[in-house]
């Protein structure tokens, strides 16, 4: 079902010690605790620097302002930011997904006004498929939007849009026909500008006290007709074409590796059980990394990630979510001390994990995909 992808070539492992020279500089200084924060941390300039080395953008066409290269290459970049805890999340949405859908469903005039400058690092998108009424039935959306002689007329709101109150565009899907009870049929994709009037954004802070989250809430906005992506009506395909792209990534078991380097840091060789229970999560984490190369290797030779991609997600955000407890029972007595960088780690690790196995898809949601996948 998962294909490991073949051996790395040369060119892609001299690209990852490009990589990791860039960013031993970058990095050097960044405390384990920032780093924990991996593809949730916002900053602009970093995106900026990477786009100045053609790492963003990779596998769109040269045409574009992409690099043409390998998805296997891409994944070499974002396995090396990932594990170093690298501040991406400026490009990130932008990069994984929304560039791709664009390039796939995008008129011309749009690829050429929008894919240049994601390879530059220069634009920030957000996602916009979540609501609050919908919950996890993403088909059961109610956000409308009506074709009017200015463009398409937008109302409704969008839940859980990270770093929407940062990002320059949000690829929305919405209602363009039919109500809820249709499920599929009549939705439609459309690339809203967020800076266009009417549209509003309010902070949701999380556990931790963070705003990453947001609502945006669309009170008669307004965007051109030719905001459309792809045909009108056919958002379900095209939608569930990005989910595989944003479920497909090392993310997927990298967003907790900063508690894990941390626990190795402290671990004492000499204990047994230490020893036993950290080789197993290494060995669990090489295997979900063999896995996602394997989904890497599908989106090189452009086949359909989609039940791969929901795989590695579940089962890598199972072992994401149960590393801060192993780490509990490993190491409890030192963390009730506080203070050091696995206390301080464990900490923001524990506060995000609850969201590992919502963002991208809930589980139930993922194994209702996995199941139907294995009956076909």
């Amino acid at each position: 079902m998962i294909e490991l992808a073949p051996p790395l070539s040369p060119s892609s492992q001299e690209l990852r010690s490009e990589v990791r020279a860039f960013l031993s500089e970058a990095m050097s200084g960044v405390p384990y605790v920032d780093r924990a924060d991996s593809w949730m941390r916002f900053d602009r300039e970093f995106s900026l620097k990477l786009g100045r080395q053609g790492w963003i953008g990779m596998t769109l066409p040269l045409e574009y302002g992409g690099g043409a290269r390998s998805a296997l290459d891409r994944y070499v970049v974002i396995e090396e930011l990932l594990a170093a805890g690298a501040p991406v999340a400026a490009h990130w949405i932008a990069d994984r997904q929304s560039g791709p859908l664009i390039l796939r469903y995008g008129t011309e005039a749009m690829k050429r006004a929008i894919l240049p400058g994601i390879a530059r690092g220069e634009l920030s998108f957000c996602i916009g498929m979540s609501e609050s009424e919908a919950g996890s039935d993403l088909a059961g959306i109610r956000t409308q939007a009506e074709r009017t002689s200015a463009g398409w007329r937008i109302n409704g709101a969008k839940l859980w849009t990270t770093f929407a109150h940062k990002a320059d565009y949000m690829i929305a899907l919405v209602r363009t026909s039919g109500a809820p009870a249709d499920r599929h049929a009549g939705l439609s994709q459309l690339l809203v500008d967020l800076r266009t009037p009417g549209l509003e954004i309010r902070a949701i802070r999380d556990i931790g006290g963070y705003d990453k989250f947001n609502e945006v809430v669309f009170g008669d906005v307004v965007v051109p007709e030719a905001a459309l992506i792809g045909n009108e009506g056919d958002g379900w395909s095209q939608v569930i074409a990005e989910l595989a792209f944003e479920r497909s990534g090392p993310e997927r078991y990298l967003s907790s590796f900063a508690l894990l380097l941390a626990a190795i840091d402290v671990a004492d060789p000499s204990d047994e059980r230490v020893a036993v229970e950290i080789g197993r999560l290494y060995a669990e984490l090489s295997t979900l990394r063999q896995m996602s190369l394997g989904v890497a290797g599908l989106l090189q030779r452009g086949e359909d990630p989609a039940l791969a991609a929901a795989i590695v997600k579940d089962l890598g955000t199972s072992f994401e979510q149960r590393l801060p407890e192993v780490v509990h029972d490993l190491f409890g007595r030192q963390l009730l001390a506080g203070g050091d960088v696995l206390s301080q780690v464990q900490a923001r690790v524990t506060e995000s994990a609850p969201s590992f196995s919502l963002r991208g898809g809930t589980r139930e949601v993922l194994r209702n995909i996995i199941g139907k996948g294995l009956l076909r």
